[in-house]
């Protein structure tokens, strides 16, 4: 598992799988939230598989499925609400962790300047220069 703290809120991973949310929840993890819809890749764990996992360590999950093209205001406003509700600290994830870390940073920019949320993000290894016009 590689994690990369994005803010006080949320860190971010690549794809993890069910046996890793042990180790996330003694971390001191209270939720996770998945960003990588069903099927995207054979022998990915399905969200379903992910949610009863993540409550079996008493972590709460939220599945908020995108693709990189199509990172609608529906989603952006889903991540926010799980953002601002869901307990904190909070382990997101996709395939690589950008999409996670695009949401976060498309969820918090009516409240954030565009420049601190593309620092934040590279500080991470995550690139979102291109998303400046939607921040």
């Amino acid at each position: 598992m590689t994690d990369r703290k994005l803010d006080e809120t949320l860190t971010t991973s690549p794809q993890i799988h069910p046996d890793e949310l042990e180790a996330i929840a003694a971390a001191g993890f209270r939720a996770v939230i998945s960003n990588r819809p069903d099927g995207e890749e054979p022998g990915q764990p399905s969200a379903a598989e992910m949610k009863a996992a993540a409550e079996a360590h008493g972590l709460e999950f939220r599945h908020i499925p995108v693709t990189v093209g199509a990172i609608g205001p529906d989603a952006i406003q889903a991540m926010a609400e799980a953002l601002d509700t869901l307990p904190g600290p909070i382990f997101g994830f996709c395939r690589s962790g950008t999409r996670t870390a695009m949401l976060w940073a498309l969820a918090r920019a009516p409240a954030s300047d565009p420049d601190t949320l593309i620092a934040a993000a590279r500080d991470a290894g995550y690139d979102l220069s291109g998303l400046r016009s939607r921040l």
